[in-house]
């Protein structure tokens, strides 16, 4: 094949599409290296592919082979949506050159990011707020998005933003509103990313609703979430028996099968918030993007 694949799938919910994601880049994608092969490792497996998912928040909504455990899926929401890690940034030390919360919803021009101890010399930008802001004005606005990539620091970083743009848009629903939201990515690992960034971002566009909700007053429902991925892959030194394994299980029953309810895994998102509030280094970052 000389061109990446452009695919899309639906599913219902996160679990269900994420499951047709995976094997929609095993079955179709191209073969193609990547910059973090080690020597003998297969090609990965590629595509540009637009995932939607019908209903966000509809339960089952944990998939069960996602990364890591239910510990490392709190800390990651509450590192994205609430901004736990963000003192944790500081490139003039080698340290991380961002997170999304700091990217969403605290922006800092490439000057704060190189001379911290300076001081800001610009007010940090909430994209966030930008975006409640700007369908409260005008629900049916094409212009509510926002974005992560700095371009004079970020192309020659070591791990620079997956996330490159979030956009919002209402319809009306009723006598209230729906809240789509659509996510675009330079590059995703769909087998050990995928689940975790989109269980996340669905949260944001929860977060969203509610506070439009109370800007206008009026009720706003969560509507489909559409996720697109420039290069949605499955690294080469995943392809192994284990992983073939799990490919036929999930085309030969159904995903069902391996997703569980939120309420299963509270009594531990529970546990993670109480021990997050108490030490904000308790949990270091997963390798999610």
């Amino acid at each position: 094949m000389s061109d990446i694949p452009v695919l899309h799938v639906s599913g219902e919910n996160v679990p269900e599409a994420w499951e047709k994601a995976v094997l929609a880049v095993w079955d179709e994608g191209v073969e193609v290296k990547t910059e973090y092969d080690r020597p003998g490792d297969p090609p990965s497996l590629d595509a540009t592919v637009m995932v939607e998912v019908r209903r966000p928040l509809a339960e089952p909504r944990i998939h069960k082979n996602f990364p890591g455990g239910p510990t490392d899926l709190e800390s990651y929401r509450q590192e994205v949506v609430k901004g736990i890690h963000d003192h944790w940034i500081n490139p003039a030390e080698g340290k991380w050159t961002y997170t999304y919360h700091q990217r969403l919803f605290a922006y800092r021009p490439l000057q704060d990011l190189e001379n911290p101890q300076e001081g800001p010399q610009f007010p940090p930008l909430d994209q966030v707020d930008y975006i409640v802001e700007k369908l409260a004005a005008a629900p049916h606005s094409r212009r509510a998005q926002a974005v992560t990539w700095i371009p004079h620091c970020d192309p020659g970083a070591d791990d620079p933003p997956c996330l490159q743009r979030v956009w919002a848009r209402l319809l009306p629903a009723g006598q209230g509103y729906r809240l789509s939201m659509n996510t675009h990515w330079r590059s995703r690992d769909v087998y050990k990313a995928w689940f975790m960034n989109v269980y996340v971002l669905t949260d944001l566009q929860r977060i969203l609703a509610g506070r439009l909700e109370q800007r206008l007053d009026a009720a706003v429902a969560v509507g489909r979430y559409a996720d697109v991925s420039d290069s949605l892959h499955i690294y080469g030194s995943y392809r192994d028996a284990d992983l073939e394994r799990e490919i036929e299980k999930m085309k030969s029953s159904p995903y069902t099968e391996r997703a569980w309810d939120s309420a299963v895994f509270e009594p531990m998102f529970e546990e993670t918030r109480r021990n997050l509030a108490g030490d904000p280094d308790y949990y270091a970052r997963g390798e999610t993007g």
